[in-house]
Protein backbone atom coordinates (compact mmCIF):
# COMPACT_ATOMS: atom_id res chain seq x y z
CA UNK A 1 0.00 0.00 0.00
CA UNK A 2 1.00 3.44 -0.92
CA UNK A 3 1.75 5.70 2.27
CA UNK A 4 -0.96 8.60 2.35
CA UNK A 5 0.13 12.11 1.12
CA UNK A 6 -1.24 15.23 2.95
CA UNK A 7 -1.59 18.19 0.58
CA UNK A 8 -2.35 22.01 1.61
CA UNK A 9 -3.79 23.97 -1.93
CA UNK A 10 -2.63 27.80 -1.80
CA UNK A 11 -4.46 29.84 -4.75
CA UNK A 12 -5.84 32.74 -5.34
CA UNK A 13 -9.15 31.23 -7.52
CA UNK A 14 -11.55 29.63 -5.43
CA UNK A 15 -12.68 27.07 -8.91
CA UNK A 16 -8.64 26.47 -9.39
CA UNK A 17 -8.46 25.37 -5.62
CA UNK A 18 -12.04 23.64 -6.02
CA UNK A 19 -10.98 21.74 -9.62
CA UNK A 20 -7.25 20.57 -7.76
CA UNK A 21 -9.21 19.32 -4.46
CA UNK A 22 -11.82 17.44 -6.51
CA UNK A 23 -9.08 15.84 -8.71
CA UNK A 24 -7.14 14.82 -5.96
CA UNK A 25 -9.52 13.18 -3.81
CA UNK A 26 -10.40 10.87 -6.68
CA UNK A 27 -6.70 9.84 -5.47
CA UNK A 28 -6.63 6.65 -2.73
CA UNK A 29 -3.19 8.20 -1.66
CA UNK A 30 -4.00 11.74 -1.26
CA UNK A 31 -5.64 14.02 1.15
CA UNK A 32 -6.14 17.75 1.09
CA UNK A 33 -6.27 19.04 4.64
CA UNK A 34 -6.39 22.80 3.50
CA UNK A 35 -6.33 25.27 1.91
CA UNK A 36 -5.55 29.35 1.36
CA UNK A 37 -6.50 31.61 -0.79
CA UNK A 38 -2.52 33.92 -0.32
CA UNK A 39 0.16 33.68 0.77
CA UNK A 40 -0.20 35.55 4.30
CA UNK A 41 -3.37 33.14 4.68
CA UNK A 42 -1.12 30.13 3.93
CA UNK A 43 1.15 30.94 6.42
CA UNK A 44 -1.12 31.74 9.04
CA UNK A 45 -3.25 28.54 8.52
CA UNK A 46 0.62 26.64 7.98
CA UNK A 47 1.49 27.97 11.28
CA UNK A 48 -1.83 26.79 13.13
CA UNK A 49 -1.26 22.87 11.28
CA UNK A 50 2.75 23.43 12.64
CA UNK A 51 1.53 23.84 16.39
CA UNK A 52 -0.60 21.01 15.97
CA UNK A 53 2.06 18.57 14.24
CA UNK A 54 -0.07 18.28 11.47
CA UNK A 55 1.98 20.42 9.13
CA UNK A 56 1.52 18.57 5.16
CA UNK A 57 3.66 16.77 3.31
CA UNK A 58 3.39 18.47 0.23
CA UNK A 59 1.93 22.37 -0.48
CA UNK A 60 0.77 22.99 -3.99
CA UNK A 61 1.88 27.03 -4.25
CA UNK A 62 0.41 29.29 -6.74
CA UNK A 63 2.73 32.28 -7.63
CA UNK A 64 0.50 35.34 -8.85
CA UNK A 65 -1.56 36.16 -5.43
CA UNK A 66 -2.42 39.18 -3.94
CA UNK A 67 -0.95 39.98 0.05
CA UNK A 68 2.02 38.13 -0.60
CA UNK A 69 2.87 35.99 -3.83
CA UNK A 70 4.38 32.61 -3.82
CA UNK A 71 7.75 33.23 -3.93
CA UNK A 72 7.45 35.61 -0.92
CA UNK A 73 5.27 32.69 0.86
CA UNK A 74 7.43 29.65 -0.08
CA UNK A 75 10.43 32.00 1.09
CA UNK A 76 9.18 32.44 4.51
CA UNK A 77 7.65 28.84 4.91
CA UNK A 78 10.95 27.62 3.79
CA UNK A 79 12.68 29.39 6.56
CA UNK A 80 10.48 28.31 9.45
CA UNK A 81 9.91 24.98 8.15
CA UNK A 82 13.36 23.50 5.93
CA UNK A 83 12.01 20.39 5.03
CA UNK A 84 8.51 21.73 3.73
CA UNK A 85 7.97 20.19 -0.03
CA UNK A 86 6.52 23.22 -2.10
CA UNK A 87 5.28 22.81 -5.29
CA UNK A 88 5.08 25.84 -7.36
CA UNK A 89 2.22 25.85 -9.68
CA UNK A 90 2.22 28.66 -12.27
CA UNK A 91 0.51 29.85 -15.66
CA UNK A 92 4.15 31.24 -16.31
CA UNK A 93 7.43 29.67 -17.49
CA UNK A 94 9.48 32.66 -17.90
CA UNK A 95 13.21 31.43 -16.81
CA UNK A 96 13.36 35.27 -14.46
CA UNK A 97 9.61 33.41 -12.61
CA UNK A 98 10.99 29.85 -12.34
CA UNK A 99 14.69 30.87 -11.03
CA UNK A 100 12.94 32.73 -8.54
CA UNK A 101 10.56 30.25 -7.41
CA UNK A 102 13.39 27.49 -7.38
CA UNK A 103 15.66 29.72 -5.70
CA UNK A 104 12.89 30.46 -3.05
CA UNK A 105 13.05 26.54 -1.91
CA UNK A 106 10.50 25.38 -4.26
CA UNK A 107 11.04 21.55 -4.92
CA UNK A 108 9.18 21.47 -8.19
CA UNK A 109 7.59 23.69 -10.78
CA UNK A 110 4.46 22.97 -12.35
CA UNK A 111 2.51 24.61 -15.39
CA UNK A 112 -1.49 25.23 -14.59
CA UNK A 113 -2.15 23.94 -18.47
CA UNK A 114 -0.33 20.45 -17.01
CA UNK A 115 -2.30 17.24 -17.19
CA UNK A 116 -3.97 15.98 -13.97
CA UNK A 117 -1.28 13.23 -14.12
CA UNK A 118 1.69 15.65 -14.28
CA UNK A 119 0.25 16.68 -10.87
CA UNK A 120 -0.05 13.87 -9.22
CA UNK A 121 3.37 12.33 -10.62
CA UNK A 122 4.87 15.80 -9.08
CA UNK A 123 3.32 15.28 -6.01
CA UNK A 124 4.22 12.03 -5.35
CA UNK A 125 7.73 13.24 -6.07
CA UNK A 126 8.01 15.58 -3.91
CA UNK A 127 6.98 13.05 -1.14
CA UNK A 128 9.86 10.96 -1.97
CA UNK A 129 12.28 14.09 -1.84
CA UNK A 130 12.71 14.20 -5.80
CA UNK A 131 12.42 17.19 -7.72
CA UNK A 132 10.07 17.15 -9.94
CA UNK A 133 10.03 20.29 -13.16
CA UNK A 134 7.44 20.70 -15.81
CA UNK A 135 8.99 18.79 -19.12
CA UNK A 136 8.39 22.72 -20.49
CA UNK A 137 10.22 24.23 -18.07
CA UNK A 138 12.91 22.27 -17.68
CA UNK A 139 13.68 22.59 -21.14
CA UNK A 140 13.91 26.54 -21.43
CA UNK A 141 16.07 26.19 -17.87
CA UNK A 142 18.49 23.66 -19.83
CA UNK A 143 18.99 26.15 -22.36
CA UNK A 144 19.44 29.46 -20.14
CA UNK A 145 22.29 27.41 -18.32
CA UNK A 146 26.05 28.83 -18.88
CA UNK A 147 28.03 26.41 -16.16
CA UNK A 148 30.19 23.67 -16.59
CA UNK A 149 32.84 24.83 -19.44
CA UNK A 150 35.33 21.86 -20.12
CA UNK A 151 34.03 20.12 -17.55
CA UNK A 152 34.73 16.25 -17.75
CA UNK A 153 32.85 13.36 -15.87
CA UNK A 154 33.83 9.48 -15.12
CA UNK A 155 31.59 6.74 -16.37
CA UNK A 156 30.55 6.48 -13.00
CA UNK A 157 29.68 10.03 -12.64
CA UNK A 158 28.03 10.26 -15.82
CA UNK A 159 25.75 6.97 -14.72
CA UNK A 160 25.13 9.00 -10.73
CA UNK A 161 24.34 12.54 -12.89
CA UNK A 162 21.89 10.24 -15.16
CA UNK A 163 19.87 8.97 -12.09
CA UNK A 164 20.15 12.47 -10.83
CA UNK A 165 18.09 13.95 -13.60
CA UNK A 166 15.60 11.26 -13.71
CA UNK A 167 14.73 12.61 -10.42
CA UNK A 168 16.55 9.37 -7.86
CA UNK A 169 17.17 10.07 -4.56
CA UNK A 170 20.77 9.52 -2.96
CA UNK A 171 19.73 5.63 -1.50
CA UNK A 172 17.55 5.53 -4.80
CA UNK A 173 21.13 5.94 -6.69
CA UNK A 174 22.72 3.73 -4.49
CA UNK A 175 20.68 0.55 -5.22
CA UNK A 176 20.34 1.15 -9.01
CA UNK A 177 24.20 0.99 -8.38
CA UNK A 178 24.87 -1.71 -5.95
CA UNK A 179 26.64 1.21 -4.02
CA UNK A 180 26.60 3.03 0.02
CA UNK A 181 24.46 5.25 0.10
CA UNK A 182 26.95 7.58 1.51
CA UNK A 183 29.14 6.86 -1.65
CA UNK A 184 26.52 7.82 -4.26
CA UNK A 185 26.03 11.46 -1.47
CA UNK A 186 29.91 12.01 -2.37
CA UNK A 187 29.34 11.43 -6.26
CA UNK A 188 26.55 13.86 -6.23
CA UNK A 189 28.61 16.31 -4.47
CA UNK A 190 31.37 16.01 -6.72
CA UNK A 191 29.18 15.99 -9.78
CA UNK A 192 27.94 19.43 -8.50
CA UNK A 193 31.36 21.12 -7.58
CA UNK A 194 32.93 19.74 -10.76
CA UNK A 195 29.78 21.44 -12.81
CA UNK A 196 30.51 24.72 -10.80
CA UNK A 197 26.74 23.95 -10.23
CA UNK A 198 24.52 25.02 -6.91
CA UNK A 199 22.28 22.36 -6.68
CA UNK A 200 20.79 19.05 -7.59
CA UNK A 201 18.42 20.64 -9.47
CA UNK A 202 20.98 22.41 -11.65
CA UNK A 203 22.94 18.73 -12.63
CA UNK A 204 19.60 17.22 -13.88
CA UNK A 205 19.24 20.20 -16.55
CA UNK A 206 22.92 20.16 -17.11
CA UNK A 207 22.43 16.56 -18.13
CA UNK A 208 19.41 17.46 -20.19
CA UNK A 209 20.78 20.20 -22.10
CA UNK A 210 24.24 17.74 -22.90
CA UNK A 211 22.35 15.08 -23.92
CA UNK A 212 23.01 12.51 -20.74
CA UNK A 213 19.57 12.58 -19.75
CA UNK A 214 16.41 12.95 -21.18
CA UNK A 215 13.25 14.65 -19.70
CA UNK A 216 10.55 12.07 -19.24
Amino acid sequence: MMDEISVFLVDDHTLVRHGLRAFLDTQKDVTVIGEAENGKQAIDKLRALAASDKLPDVILMDLVMPELDGVGAITALRTMHPDLKIIALSSFSETERVHAALQAGATGYLLKSSDPAEIITAIRSAQRDQVHLDPAVAQVLARSMRTGHGATLSAREREVLTLVARGYSNQEIADALFISERTARTHVSHIISKLGLSSRIQAALWAIREGIATIA
